[in-house]
């Protein structure tokens, strides 16, 4: 690989993962405009069969996203620079979290009064543009179907992956395709990372399980990258269900009787800290998975700082490893699924229902975030409105890109919030 000529896109990840709120739904808008629109690295129908098909595996769906485009343009090794990218800067918000946590950590956070209302319409701008890609009448009664599915279930974390296995099975029955269908590209089939996979999945598991019969006095990093291993190897959903799982796991779980009598030196974190954590990711620029770090460094906070820091990097390493191994192994099958005449028509079944799930969520949570605006002053109501249409507006009709509407935004919420 030639990386000189792939460090005018390599910048643009680095803008994106600094200026990207919202979590996957906003991510998802900033994409469609940085490159799709701007540079023209994939097409819509592109990103959204690679969204597609990140909402089928394990783990952070934009960040999956995101390295698959840089996979199409330059292989794994352009693959891999794109993910460090990409998580560098949350990860290292978040590791410097764990180092600085306190109860009054969350006071000063009003700069990010507006990303709220940003990320909805950043969706609003995904939806718009991507609404109108779905055109025949069976692609269009999948979307109503899909979104109305995923409204009533949102917040089960299986049901993306099944409605999408809905998409593409009831796709195939429909006669239409595409008058300008996808030249995808062929690709061979590279082993080693499903071996990596297996071989990180086994090994990590053998020895955390080893060092916690044992009791080993070093054991926490070990136990720590196996849990972080499995919750990227097994968490569909995103951070919504990752978030919980990990409450219960480094929260909860610690505090049964179970575990305080036969187990006493597991991973162990205060409710307060934990919260904390939770709650600066979703109002820091980049994956929420980083809250792996901040998990990481939590756990090592009993050691000295060395610890720490490495307990930010294994958490980190291990959450980001598994789900990046299994895509790069998978996504040339999928891609190479294309050349079956019937896929053409199974993936407009898949993008119907992606657009579905995309319009539901923005329903959704225009009654989860807006509804309750509805009460507050008028001039508060009429800002985080305004916000909701000037995002859409500036990134529909304009050549603002969306780094300069978040920083916008986040000046707006320095003056306002």
């Amino acid at each position: 690989m030639v990386l000189i000529r792939h460090i005018p896109f390599l910048r643009a990840v680095f803008f994106h993962s600094i200026s990207a709120f919202g979590g996957p739904q906003g991510h998802f808008g900033m994409m469609m405009k940085t490159f799709v629109e701007k540079r023209k690295d994939v097409t819509s129908k592109e990103l959204l069969d690679i969204n597609a098909f990140c909402q089928l595996m394990p783990g952070a769906t934009s960040t999956q996203t995101l390295t698959l485009i840089g996979y199409k343009r330059g292989g794994i090794p352009l693959a891999l620079l794109t993910l460090i990218i990409w998580m560098l800067p949350a990860v290292t918000i978040m590791s410097a979290l764990s180092f600085i946590v306190n109860q009054s950590s969350q006071k000063g956070l009003s700069v990010f009064h507006f990303i709220q209302p940003m990320a909805l319409g950043f969706l609003a701008f995904a939806s718009f543009k991507t609404l109108k890609l779905v055109q025949q009448k069976s692609s269009r009664i999948i979307l109503l179907i899909c979104a109305l599915a995923t409204y009533l279930f949102f917040k089960t974390p299986w049901i993306f992956p099944i409605i999408l296995i809905f998409g593409g099975i009831v796709g195939i029955f429909s006669k239409h395709t595409s008058e300008e269908p996808v030249k995808w590209k062929q690709r061979s089939i590279k082993w080693f990372p499903i071996v990596l996979f297996g071989f990180f999945f086994i090994t990590a598991a053998s020895i955390s399980e080893s060092a916690r019969k044992n009791d080993w006095t070093y054991r926490a990093p070990f136990n720590l990258f196996e849990n972080m291993y499995r919750f990227g190897s097994f968490v569909f959903g995103g951070a919504d269900v990752l978030i919980p799982v990990m409450y219960e796991q480094y929260v909860v779980r610690p505090e049964t009787d179970r575990i305080k009598s036969n187990n006493q030196n597991v991973i162990k974190i205060k409710q307060d800290d934990f919260l904390t954590g939770a709650g600066m990711v979703r109002a820091i620029p980049g994956p929420a998975f980083s809250i792996s770090a901040y998990i990481g460094g939590m756990s090592m906070t009993q050691k000295n700082w060395n610890w720490q820091l490495a307990g930010c990097i294994i958490g980190s390493i291990g959450i980001f490893m598994p789900s990046f191994l299994l895509c790069i192994f998978f996504y040339p099958l999928w891609e190479n699924l294309h050349r079956y005449k019937a896929m053409e028509r199974v993936m407009q079944g898949i993008n119907a229902a992606v657009v579905g799930i995309m319009i539901a969520s923005i329903v959704y949570l225009i009654s989860d975030t807006v509804l309750p605006q509805l009460g507050l002053p008028i001039t508060d109501a009429l800002l985080f409105f305004g916000v909701i249409a000037g995002t859409f507006t500036a990134l529909t009709f304009t050549k603002i890109q969306a780094p300069y509407v978040a920083a916008f935004c986040l000046l707006l919420g320095l003056i306002f919030g």
